[in-house]
């Protein structure tokens, strides 16, 4: 079965999740210029999400957005809402936690991208281009303060994940 779009990012997943490992080997000494790459990489991945495959599936839905895109998107915004943050443990059991369980929903059968493949599969070849030109996403330096981890864990309590649940778990 061809499933280029779904390839791509699928692909670029796996690239990213192994970033993050070898950035966090030591969690006591993370190797923030790996972590860096993971953060500008994880960025810029969401950014092909919102600003090119999404918008795709829906414009070729009749402009209706796709039923898993609401929680989606909640999710990037999660995401991003923590990559404010410098990494701890705690920081990162929380990432992980959040990211196995998008990734999951973007690449099962049935899911994300299988959708937005099928609804857009006569612009594939013009995606893959948008997708692969892609401009990556600056960062700004972390930022610790108290309002920037409340503004993560009520971006996460949005999602539908709960900060002390994860933490326990």
């Amino acid at each position: 079965m061809d499933n280029p779009i779904y390839d791509f990012f699928t692909k670029d997943h796996r690239r990213l999740e192994s970033i993050l490992e070898n950035a966090i080997v030591d969690i006591n000494n993370i190797n923030l210029e790996l972590y860096h790459d993971f953060r500008v990489g994880i960025l810029t991945h969401i950014k092909m999400e919102e600003k090119i495959l999404f918008v795709a599936a829906q414009r070729a839905n009749n402009n209706v957005p796709l039923p898993m895109a609401a929680q989606l998107r909640l999710e990037h915004g999660c995401i991003t809402s923590f990559m404010v943050l410098t990494p701890n443990a705690s920081i990162l059991k929380i990432l992980k936690h959040v990211l196995t369980i998008h990734d999951e929903m973007e690449e099962k059968n049935g899911g994300m991208y299988e959708a937005c493949e099928a609804l857009t599969k006569e612009q594939t070849a013009e995606i893959l281009t948008q997708l692969q030109n892609t401009t990556l996403v600056p960062v700004h330096p972390f930022n610790d303060s108290d309002f920037a981890l409340e503004v993560a864990k009520r971006s996460l309590t949005r999602a539908g994940y709960n900060y002390d649940t994860i933490l326990a778990g």
